[in-house]
């Protein structure tokens, strides 16, 4: 032991300078590091996305997709790291979104600084919030936290339709991005000038929210969410550990309402209703609240079924809830939590045992489930089409929705298509234990 100590010089002045008995210096002793490498690359993807969709339409969708992971990851702060289920977390983005829209309509002051700036106001409104909410709000997380959560949250957006000064009342608050001061000479007339502006605050604002976690501060608050007594007593304060975590979560959903202020100009009462709320809760399970690029993957597939898949059919949601449902019940890590399960079998170098037994189960599976929402889509547009209107279209196939051939071959389809799943599944989890197994394959 007194050869290590003598060989690591930094190891034994950290065992002498920091004193175990005195809790500040060991939350001061605590790392941040950042990886720059898939900063880098996430930098260097968003910069080039506006030239493979060039778009205004694209360019939106992809607005809204980067302020929805700045919003999930702020959400994340809370209940991936620090354990406290919120249910009113929109009022946070939307206080943030209407004070900067506020700030806006103020034009002599909005004039005297640049456009880009402006999400830090809508911030610190929002952790000025966080701030009075969570000075009673974090004495305690589980079922008292996320009541409290609720009630908040329905109150402010009560308020909205009463507090008219503020709110807006029903038609909400709405301004011009372009009366701010020029940034080197750019108004920010283009869509494409607001898209790299909430990229650069997406890398800059998940940057950060890495780097907390990173800090003794978010340490410790994954030590309050699985052993509160035992941070407790090892000289923490659970309370106070929320209490940060609850206002820098604050700060940054302030942001995202900030950006939503900015790329579309208007805010209203469902900025920060409870189904606002509902929805980043459903964005960041998805994703996987135990991994923090989790949510990330959440904002990116939710963005694409709310805007894409919404474009398509009228139940876009109805599929939204059922892959919410079926990732919680089956995937209880999150689509992040999937894809890191593979993660050993790449160690172990048998990820190729994989290949052939997904092809063969998850192809079939994919088509039954296409039968299974042609079903679906069938039998909405029988209950709700005008009377008379018995054509559909439906994967780019029109056919009459009230004939019985259509009907026959999309139940074939999904009973095929699923049972060849559920016949080759044996073969998958063998190929698994597989591939997670060391050793030589027999």
């Amino acid at each position: 032991m007194t050869d290590t100590n003598v060989k690591d010089p930094a190891r034994s002045k950290e065992q002498i300078t920091t004193d175990p008995s005195k809790p500040a210096q060991r939350m001061g002793a605590g790392s941040m590091t950042l990886t720059l490498t898939p900063w880098l690359i996430g930098a260097v993807l968003l910069a080039i996305l506006p030239f493979v969709f060039t778009s205004n339409s694209a360019l939106t969708i992809m607005n809204q997709m980067w302020i929805t992971v700045i919003f999930a990851l702020a959400y994340n702060m809370l209940l991936g790291q620090g354990g406290m289920l919120s249910f009113g977390h929109a009022v946070y983005a939307g206080v943030g979104g209407f004070a900067c829209m506020h700030i806006m309509n103020a034009s002599d002051f909005f004039a005297s600084f640049p456009l880009p700036v402006l999400p830090i106001f809508g911030g610190l409104f929002g952790m000025g919030l966080a701030l009075i909410v969570g000075s009673f709000s974090t004495r305690s997380a589980g079922t008292v936290f996320a009541m409290i959560s609720l009630g908040v949250g329905e109150l402010i957006a009560a308020s909205s339709v009463i507090v008219v000064a503020f709110f807006g009342g029903e038609e909400g608050i709405s301004g011009d991005r372009t009366y701010a001061m020029p940034f080197f000479g750019n108004e920010f007339l283009q869509q494409i000038d607001v898209y790299y502006l909430i990229s650069f605050w997406v890398i800059v604002s998940a940057a950060l929210m890495y780097l907390w976690s990173r800090t003794p501060v978010g340490r410790m608050a994954n030590a309050v969410r699985d052993n509160p007594e035992r941070a407790e007593f090892l000289g923490y304060s659970a309370r106070w550990v929320r209490f940060y975590s609850f206002v820098a979560s604050g700060f940054f959903a302030g942001i995202a309402g900030g950006l939503f202020a900015i790329n579309y100009e208007i805010l209203t009462e469902e900025n920060l209703n409870t189904a606002s709320s509902g929805i980043i809760l459903l964005v960041t399970f998805l994703g996987g609240v135990g991994f923090f690029f989790g949510p990330i993957i959440g904002a990116i597939v939710f963005t694409l079924v709310q805007t894409v898949l919404s474009l398509e059919t009228d139940l876009w949601a109805f599929y939204a809830g059922t892959l919410f449902v079926a990732t919680v019940m089956f995937f209880p890590g999150g689509l992040a939590g999937l894809m890191m399960m593979h993660v050993p079998a790449f160690k172990l170098g048998k990820a190729g045992y994989l290949v052939r037994p997904y092809i063969r189960t998850l192809i079939p599976a994919a088509i039954g489930t296409l039968g299974l929402c042609a079903l679906v889509e069938m039998t909405f547009h029988v209950r709700h089409a005008a009377t008379g209107d018995t054509q559909m279209t439906l994967f780019w196939i029109p056919f009459d929705s009230h004939a019985i051939l259509p009907w026959v071959i999309a139940a074939a389809i999904a009973l095929i298509g699923l049972g060849i799943a559920r016949a080759t599944t044996p073969a998958l989890r063998d190929a698994w234990n597989e591939a997670n197994t060391a050793g030589d394959r027999s």
